[in-house]
């Protein structure tokens, strides 16, 4: 225990406390930014398992905030680079890694193994995902999300509290993500920090929690606000939603679906393929009647939340065999590059 006298010698922890560290399991959705920040303090901590899941590669754009991969770990799985740099610094934990997205197939089976749910990921879709399991499986997760110099902090369904729905019901949000907005890295650095001591609280039982409480820190003008918010009463239940099949762009690939591109003409990267279709979502409610509705049809964008208006758009029409991609245009790039690299 050597390793974590200072932290048991504050009165709040103890051994007793240390040792319900060391018998927690908590998961991290997400090895980007937030999981950067959220990984390491969980680990030093002492959390006697932690769970990694991202199905994403590491990139040079990725660096300014992802602190910890290096230059020379470009094209490698963030989960399995994370996971092994982790277990260096600690040995003595348990480190699983799920090399995957996190979608609606495999959220049960991945959330039901972990005490604790941390969301540190950059989609408003795969947050509902998270919120959903969590409440079925009453699970507590934290919230963290970042727009350029501003972060939000929240913990969800703990105690029964309020859900990620009781504060944003609608799941069409239209927030633009890091790629799209710009980011710092001391920003998501900070709020991954703040997602890490919330962990810390929730698990040894101290402290007052933000549940019910949604912080939001703007590191440009050195201003912090905590909003208060209340569990909806007999909730409305929510509209369901279309439940498009969400493929990797590997399965995409190996497909033989129509490829819908609903970027605006000229996003880069291009995409070649021979049944490669592009219709801009800004046109698509005037376009559409170009499609054939029996058509299997694979709807992307730059970064998914597109491609999952399109789809509501066109499940409307009357089209049915819809699918999505987790991911965006850049990974079917990577993936027909890999593929000429190798042949």
């Amino acid at each position: 225990m050597e390793r974590y006298l200072r932290q048991i010698t504050l009165p709040q922890v103890g051994n007793a406390g240390q040792e319900k560290l060391l018998t927690s399991k908590v998961l991290v959705i997400g090895a980007g930014g937030l999981g950067c920040a959220v990984l390491p303090y969980l680990v030093a901590a002492g959390i006697g398992e932690v769970g990694i899941v991202d199905g994403d590669w590491i990139e040079e754009s990725n660096l300014h905030r992802q602190v910890l991969y290096a230059s020379d770990k470009i094209g490698n799985s963030k989960a399995k680079e994370s996971a092994a740099i982790l277990q260096q610094n600690n040995p003595n934990i348990k480190i699983q890694v799920f090399e995957e997205y996190l979608t609606q197939k495999n959220a049960s089976e991945i959330i039901s193994g972990y005490d604790l749910i941390i969301d540190a990921t950059d989609n408003f879709f795969v947050r509902y995902t998270i919120n959903d399991t969590c409440v079925a499986l009453d699970k507590p997760f934290i919230y963290g999300s970042i727009y350029q110099f501003q972060g939000q902090v929240s913990v969800f369904n703990y105690q029964g509290g309020p859900t990620y729905r009781d504060i944003f019901p609608e799941n069409d949000q239209k927030v633009p993500n890091c790629e799209e907005a710009g980011v710092m890295g001391t920003t998501v650095g900070l709020i991954g920090m703040i997602q890490a001591n919330e962990a810390i609280k929730i698990l040894l039982e101290i402290g007052e929690v933000l549940s019910g409480k949604l912080l939001l820190y703007d590191l440009l003008r050195n201003e912090q606000q905590v909003f208060e918010f209340s569990k909806v009463e007999a909730p409305k239940k929510p509209e369901i939603e279309p439940d498009f099949e969400l493929l990797t762009a590997e399965e995409v690939l190996q497909s033989q679906k129509i490829l819908l591109d609903v970027r605006e003409f000229g996003e880069a990267p291009e995409i070649i393929h021979e049944n490669y279709i592009q219709i801009p979502l800004s046109k698509l409610d005037q376009n559409w009647e170009s499609l054939e509705p029996g058509q299997s049809i694979l709807v992307f964008c730059q970064s998914g939340m597109r491609a999952r208006r399109a789809a509501k758009l066109l499940f409307e029409k009357g089209f049915q065999n819809l699918s999505l991609m987790s991911g965006g245009a850049k990974d079917l790039e990577y993936l027909q590059n890999h593929e000429e690299n190798l042949s």
